[in-house]
């Protein structure tokens, strides 16, 4: 449900013509996730798309999108798999009308073996990938993400793969392809090495809270006025000056924490010292000591605080977009480029918006014919 949109928006962002096809009178599951009424997350992930309305399953509705194919570089879809291929519209149907075509199929579990055919939606992959067993605390449920994780991720690997595509078709001369982006291998990559930590060790990694299995110490720990501070000592140096800092040096000569190693071994124990000593001072004395000695710490901030934050005012990272009666506020166009930049230049439109321009002034129907095709549904 989202994967498709991000990948969308970021060729978007930067200048892609995308055409959004939705079902009449139906349109994007998005439109209807509203927060007070509004649809923010379509006018977010429908930024700078044109809006068409196509029942695709239809004859007249293929015949329609086989005339628009060849007009386009890239064609993203995410059906389950076989749903296209059922519709007459699978890989082989489209490259013989445009032999160039980048087509990227995003599903759930990838586009063969026994799981193919089954939803997708990226609570299961979350479930399925082993990040929710690896997450939360030992002694607790596993934690499935509070957002739309797996879909964001592949949608990222979306929109990469189709620029890789067109590289190497337009660049090397290569042919157009078909894409396999799957949510499940999207997010099992970010994971790291784990298949390679289980086939040396043959140990499955368990629920540590917000702990690491490679550096230590790290966590969220509580002021003394109930705000939380977030710790990363990544390297030794770090961790090292953060213990220095907080008057926490004896703990260095102590066994079990004098290096990285055992510091790992031992975290629950190191866990409980900095616990203290972050939760003798308040959220104010906790920040001004982090930043006095440039410790890799931080509050852990909410929406609020980051839209108070000076250095994200002055890097822009919000914006406001004019969509109907009051603007909608979203993040800048990310990443940031310094001579390709991108743009946000409307915020996600009205179902249909665009059939006119696209079935009228481009594909060449007179008015009665789009009427036709309304009153029959097709559009």
């Amino acid at each position: 449900m989202v994967a498709g949109g991000l990948a969308g928006m970021l060729l978007a962002d930067f200048g892609a013509d995308v055409v959004k096809v939705e079902q009449p009178g139906v349109g994007d599951p998005l439109r209807r996730w509203t927060t007070d009424g509004q649809p923010l997350w379509w006018q977010v992930y429908g930024r700078n798309k044109r809006c068409i309305t196509l029942n695709v399953p239809s004859p007249e509705g293929k015949a329609l999108l086989l005339r628009m194919v060849p007009r386009f570089d890239v064609l993203l879809e995410s059906f389950i798999p076989g749903t296209l291929e059922k519709w007459g519209l699978g890989w082989d149907s489209l490259r013989q009308v445009h032999p160039r075509l980048i087509m990227v199929r995003i599903s759930g579990w990838g586009r063969c073996g026994p799981s193919s055919g089954r939803p997708g939606f990226g609570t299961l992959v979350e479930a399925a990938t082993g990040l929710a067993a690896m997450t939360g605390d030992p002694d607790r449920p596993p934690i499935l993400p509070s957002f739309p994780l797996a879909d964001m991720t592949s949608g990222l690997y979306a929109a990469n793969a189709a620029m890789f595509a067109l590289y190497h078709r337009d660049v090397h001369g290569g042919a157009g392809q078909m894409v396999d982006v799957s949510l499940f291998e999207s997010l099992f990559s970010l994971l790291g090495p784990l298949p390679a930590e289980y086939a040396v060790s043959a140990k499955v990694r368990s629920r540590i809270g917000s702990r690491s299995t490679n550096s230590g110490p790290r966590g969220c720990y509580a002021t003394s006025d109930g705000s939380w501070i977030a710790l990363s000592g990544s390297t030794p140096k770090m961790a090292e000056r953060f213990l220095e800092s907080y008057g926490l040096a004896h703990v260095l000569r102590d066994p079990r924490f004098a290096t990285n190693e055992v510091r790992v071994a031992h975290a629950a124990e190191l866990d409980a010292v900095i616990r203290d000593a972050v939760g003798s001072r308040t959220f104010a004395e906790n920040v001004q000591l982090i930043e006095a000695n440039q410790l890799t710490a931080h509050p852990v901030q909410t929406i609020e605080d980051i839209e108070r934050d000076p250095h994200w005012q002055a890097q822009q990272l919000l914006v406001d977009i004019s969509s109907g009666d009051r603007p909608v506020r979203m993040h800048a166009v990310t990443p940031r480029l310094s001579e390709s930049k991108g743009d946000i230049r409307f915020a996600g439109r009205p179902l249909g918006a665009d059939n006119d321009d696209v079935f009228g002034r481009e594909l060449g129907l007179g008015a009665e014919e789009l009427e036709r095709l309304r009153q029959k549904g097709v559009i």
